[in-house]
């Protein structure tokens, strides 16, 4: 039978968890818990009062053994880690984790995860960072102060993933769909940010197979993302190239089909290699593909500089229908509007 317990301030939330075992219920009270979190048992849902209300900042109050961040250093600390192969159909919601020095959520290796109504604020590198897992969701939670992805999906070649009705900014990238594919990333509100949402397709040594496939883009609203990313060494997005100014960026992407999203108002605020508020390119150059097979009909995009639409792509492998925008680069390819 399964177990719920509360746990106040002051308490040890990973006890709580070891000693309940499997399909626990934990209640977090309002409060501050300054401890770091495995959860590793199957089932487990984890529930604070409400963002802002229950909050998780770093302390001495998690285990040891905690697994680090993927391809970090040895003293990164993460919030609320979900690993391992027992760590299955997890539900973490209703609270904040804010200044940890690696991910605000990490679930690597898991399947099922949900993270529901989540504020992450101010952690170092990730916000909530799920890889190499399956059917997780990311529902209505805000990401915010991170120096890659706000919500990050990473190398999860079937990821049945889906982020919705999620608010992104003063990340490097809002939403960052990494290698990753089968993911539905629908309704959310990026801005603030160097890139909105960037779908990206290469390849990187000692890393798992890439690829971007079968994803769905619909009804976000990327605007104002001004940042800029890939500029100054450890700074926001150091370890990739200059970018700034973007709302949505399919890079390398297979079969993606981008339906609905208000791109609007997106103006570069440094360097950056994409020139548009929606850029389309390819990942040849550093083991990726070009963009094939993709669908993009009914997005509005409009003022944003210099060029609301920039296809690095061959027309004839895609298919635009009904998108509006006033300036891009090819002006007259079938499909977009004035």
């Amino acid at each position: 039978m399964s177990v719920t317990r509360t746990v106040s301030p002051g308490e040890s939330i990973q006890r709580a968890l070891d000693e309940s075992g499997p399909g626990a219920r934990i209640l977090l009270e309002e409060g501050t818990y300054a401890q770091s979190v495995w959860i590793r048992q199957p089932g487990v849902t984890l529930t604070g009062a409400g963002a802002g209300r229950t909050v998780l900042v770093p302390g001495g109050g998690g285990p040891p053994d905690v697994p680090r961040l993927h391809d970090a250093a040895e003293d990164v600390v993460s919030g609320l880690t979900v690993h391992g192969e027992l760590a299955g159909d997890v539900r973490v919601e209703a609270l904040t984790v804010r200044g940890f020095s690696g991910a605000g959520v990490y679930a690597h290796s898991a399947a099922g995860v949900t993270v529901h109504e989540v504020e992450v604020r101010d952690n170092a590198v990730w916000g909530i960072y799920l890889r190499e897992s399956t059917g997780c969701r990311v529902v209505r939670c805000r990401a915010s102060g991170s120096q890659y992805g706000g919500v990050a999906l990473s190398f999860c070649p079937r990821s049945g993933a889906e982020i919705a009705g999620n608010e992104c900014t003063a990340n490097a990238f809002g939403v960052f769909v990494d290698n990753s594919s089968e993911a539905r990333v629908l309704g959310n509100a990026c801005h603030g940010n160097a890139i909105g949402i960037l779908l990206l397709n290469q390849v990187y040594e000692g890393e798992p197979e890439g690829g971007v496939r079968d994803c769905l883009v619909a009804g976000n609203d990327l605007y104002g993302n001004v940042l800029a990313a890939g500029a100054e060494q450890d700074g926001l997005g150091a370890a990739g190239p200059p970018i700034s100014g973007v709302g949505l960026a399919l890079i390398g992407t297979h079969r993606v089909t981008v339906v609905d999203n208000h791109i609007h108002d997106n103006h570069p605020g440094g360097e950056s290699v994409m020139g548009a508020g929606f850029v389309m390119g390819s990942s040849k150059d550093f083991g990726g593909d070009d963009v094939l097979d993709c669908h993009v009909l009914w997005n509005r995009v409009t003022g944003n500089t210099p060029l609301d639409y920039q296809l690095g792509a061959d027309p004839a492998r895609q298919v635009f229908a009904a998108n509006t925008a006033a300036k891009g680069d090819p002006q007259d390819v079938q499909g977009w509007r004035r």
